[in-house]
């Protein structure tokens, strides 16, 4: 993990940092809803999966914004370099799911054939070598059209405050009028991540999907 070092003295998040660290629970959680009209046309033509399509576009939105790029280790804090998805998926005819870490390709297509593969591939609920604070977590409920998603926490974990790691989830998407839309539900430590940032992944997410050919 690339990763490099912040003089805080310096950072200019310092104040707002300093500000929300006392909070014993500094995780927020905001929904949006996204137009997929494009992607679900994209992944239909190209017969690849718009969940790992969708886990893809989002792991490029979040790079983009450099906001969700700092995480605090002992009172330090880092920069990354770019972070990976770590999502939850099922196996057909299964109930029971497990969580697939990997690191994002350069292509959609590549991308989302190594999922597909990785995710039949493991046998294991979890792989917890691969686990570190440069991920995404990804989930999905695609049986119904989420409005909200909160994530569990153990926050009498000394360290639970320091969790950098963004949690992003959608449901089912909805058909209006012929254009199809979900909601995306983001979860985030507001030691790093305020609105605007959420709001510059939502405008990044968008132009990636409407890139689409």
């Amino acid at each position: 993990m690339h990763r490099i070092k912040i003089d805080k003295k310096t950072w200019e998040r310092r104040e707002i940092f300093d500000f929300f660290s006392p909070a014993s629970n500094p995780f927020y959680m905001v929904t949006f809803k996204q137009n997929v009209t494009k992607l679900q046309r994209y992944v239909k033509k190209h017969n690849i999966s718009f969940y790992y399509a969708m886990i893809y576009l989002c792991t490029e939105a979040i790079n983009s914004v450099e906001a969700f790029s700092y995480l605090v280790e002992k009172d330090q804090i880092y920069k990354l370099e770019k972070r990976n998805p770590s999502f939850t998926d099922m196996k057909k005819g299964s109930e029971l799911f497990h969580i697939v870490t990997m690191a994002i390709d350069d292509d959609i297509f590549e991308f989302c054939r190594n999922a597909q593969n990785k995710s039949m591939e493991q046998v294991e609920f979890i792989s917890m070598q691969k686990e570190s604070d440069d991920l995404i977590y990804f989930s999905c409920v695609p049986w119904i059209e989420m409005t909200a998603l909160t994530n569990e926490r153990d926050l009498s974990f000394p360290e639970a405050k320091d969790d950098a790691i963004p949690h992003i989830a959608w449901g089912k998407y909805e058909d209006v009028g012929g254009e199809k839309s979900l909601n995306i539900s983001i979860e985030v430590n507001h030691r790093f991540i305020d609105g605007i940032h959420i709001g510059k992944f939502h405008e990044k997410l968008t132009e990636l999907i409407n890139g689409l050919e």
